[in-house]
This record gives structure tokens, C-alpha cells and sequence, in this order.
């Protein structure tokens, strides 16, 4: 990260007055202490057998790093924590995140009830190489008979142009339906022996930029709550998705999304090519909306006609998979300004991705 105002050697200790508040799968620690005329800053602590050096950086510069993580959210909620309530409000059941205990003492943050359940089954992902943080996506469930899957971007398992290759991913799930502020993460490896454990597709347009990774419901945090797509969620053959319909596309743009409760944001986009068609003889189509780095993997939905359907938690057709922007080479970067418009994959390829 930047800004670390000091470095020290991997041994050194914390002092009494340092405050755990989040610890990472791999070992790593932070903590917030008084510093130099005690102002708060925030430790790094690396795991021992990473022999990296222990690092210190004002809260502000550490909060303010585009690199943002499951740490940051975790001081975020500690000092949202310290924000007394307001009079009358209600108490949540919990506090912090599931991934770091309480302390004695510490206010509990506001639960937030009631969000939509599109929003429950988005989850950001974090990319890593072993212990090294790489990127930020976005990716969503998707249910298959009993079967749960995480849906992203292939770009995000593996881009051999830009130089990608992760290892493991972590992603985020909420564990209390009454208090969103509670939240843990699960690392999931990419590789067994050396084979890729997720799929992806191809068609006659070539490599398709969807990818998906089955989950051990087994090794999901305990009292993990989340919302899945499922085939119920595709387009049928009679939904009709005129030119310039309204659509959502969810996710974590530059890694931006409340940190507190740990939900996605939504930008608002037009289909913007003819739904059905695969556009320039790809498995994809065209929308127009404002996106950025991080939004790879997020859902493309069009609200669902209840006509001839169950009511659901989740009222959406999942239409496609963000997966990038698209721009014209030779453009005039003075002269002229980016198409803005996007990628999207078909969600259909979701059916041969998860059918064994």
C-alpha cells in the first residue's frame, strides 16, 4: 500500500495499547495504536512465514488506498462502531464482522434490515497469488439443483495478456439476515495439482468471458445468508427485451460499495444492441452504461413480467455477464470521448457451465 509511514522488522511486537480488528485467512493481523503524539495509526503485523516486515500507516492514508479489502471494511465498521446511536434507535443482535471478534466495551454498528435481494447475491471478489492481493471484481451465485456456483468474469481466473494469474479468491458473505454489518470471507482455491477448478465456454466466436467456480456449501461461513440465481432466471423464449430496455448491472466499481454492510452498488443502462443476436458473431450484446474496473462478473438484469411466473425473492431475468468496456482503436482521446458502451455475455452459457 502507500503512504506506510514506517517499516519494521517482521518481529516486532504491538503494544498493549493496540486494537486487533481484523485478521486474514493467511495469518496476517492489523491493528489500530496510538502513534507519534498519539495520533491513530494502523499496524500491519504479515504472517511469520511470509517474513514480510511489520508496517505502519496513518488512518487516513490507509483508508484512502484504491487497494481496498476485507481491512478496510473491518476499520470501517470499528469506527462506525464508535459513533454513538441515535436516541430511540434499534440494537442490532451483533456487531462486528464475523471475520474479527468483538472487544468488550465497543458500541455495536446499525443493522440494516431489508435489503434487496438482488443485492444479497452479488458478492465482491478479491483476486490473490498466494498471499499477494491482486484485483478487485465482482461476481454473483447461481444455483443448479442443489449445486451453488460463483459466476465471473474468465478475464478475472486468468488473463494471459494482461498478466493475471491468481491463484485463490476470497469473497464476501453476509451471516446475520438481521444485521448486515456482520459479514466473513472464504478463500477459494482456483487450482488442485496443478488443473484449474473453474470452467469457462467457448462457441464459434471463440473464447467466451464467463467463468464459473462451484462452491463447497459445507466450507461456507457459518450462518452464510445470500440470494441465487438460478435457471428460473433466463430469459424465455416469449420475454421480449426491446431496444433501449432499462437495465441494472451490479457490482463493485473500483472496489466502491457500502462498506458498512458490505452491499454492491447499481448503475442503470440500456440494452443497447438487438437482444438475441450475438453481436459482431459473439456469444454477447451491447449496453450502454457507465462502468469501471471492478464491475467485471456483475449481473445484467431486466426486471422480470410476473405474468406466467412464481413470486420470487429474486423478481429479475438475469440477462447476461458484465464482463468489459468497449472503445475504438484510433480514437482521438482529445477529440473524442469513449463510446460507453460494454460487453455483456449471455447468461444462457450459465446452463452448460453448470450442468456436471
Amino acid at each position: 500500500m502507500d503512504s506506510h509511514l514506517t517499516e519494521m522488522e517482521p518481529g516486532a511486537g504491538t503494544s498493549e495499547d493496540a486494537l486487533e480488528f481484523h485478521r486474514s485467512s493467511n495469518g496476517d493481523r492489523w491493528f489500530l495504536r496510538r502513534g507519534e503524539r498519539k495520533a491513530p495509526v494502523v499496524r500491519h503485523v504479515p504472517n511469520a512465514a511470509s517474513a514480510g516486515a511489520v508496517s505502519e500507516w496513518a488512518v487516513g492514508a490507509f483508508l484512502s488506498s484504491e487497494r481496498c479489502g476485507p481491512e478496510h471494511d473491518a476499520l470501517v465498521e470499528l469506527l462506525a462502531g464508535l459513533v454513538p446511536p441515535a436516541t430511540g434507535s434499534a440494537q442490532p443482535r451483533s456487531g462486528l464482522a464475523a471475520s474479527h471478534p468483538r472487544r468488550a466495551g465497543l458500541p455495536e454498528p446499525h443493522a440494516q434490515v431489508g435489503a434487496d435481494g438482488l443485492l444479497l447475491a452479488v458478492t465482491r471478489v478479491c483476486t490473490f497469488a498466494q498471499e499477494r492481493r491482486l484485483t478487485n471484481a465482482s461476481g454473483f451465485f447461481f444455483q443448479q439443483g442443489t449445486r451453488l456456483f460463483l459466476v465471473t468474469s474468465r478475464h478475472v481466473m486468468i488473463d494471459v495478456s494482461g498478466e493475471h494469474f491468481p491463484d485463490r479468491l476470497e469473497i464476501e458473505f453476509h451471516v446475520d439476515a438481521e444485521n448486515l454489518a456482520a459479514a466473513a470471507w472464504l478463500s477459494v482455491p482456483l487450482y488442485t495439482a496443478g488443473h484449474p477448478l473453474w470452467r469457462q465456454g467457448t462457441d464459434d466466436g471463440g473464447e467466451i468471458d464467463v467463468a464459473v467456480i462451484e462452491l463447497d456449501r459445507a466450507a461456507l461461513p457459518s450462518g452464510a445468508k445470500f440470494h441465487a440465481f438460478g435457471p428460473g432466471h433466463l430469459p424465455r423464449s416469449g420475454d421480449v427485451m426491446p431496444i433501449g430496455a432499462s437495465l441494472l448491472i451490479v457490482g463493485f466499481p473500483l472496489g466502491f460499495h457500502d462498506s458498512l454492510h458490505h452491499l454492491p452498488v447499481v448503475r442503470q443502462g440500456v440494452l443497447a444492441s438487438a437482444f438475441g443476436l450475438r453481436f459482431q458473431g459473439k456469444g454477447c450484446f451491447v449496453t450502454d452504461a457507465r462502468t469501471h474496473r471492478g464491475t467485471s462478473g456483475a449481473p445484467v438484469v431486466l426486471s422480470a413480467p410476473s405474468e406466467g411466473r412464481k413470486p420470487d425473492e429474486l423478481p429479475w431475468l438475469l440477462l447476461g455477464v458484465h464482463s468489459s468496456t468497449i472503445d475504438m482503436r484510433g480514437r482521438d482521446e482529445q477529440l473524442d470521448e469513449s463510446l460507453g458502451l460494454n460487453n455483456a455475455w449471455y447468461a444462457d452459457i450459465l446452463m452448460v457451465l453448470t450442468a456436471h
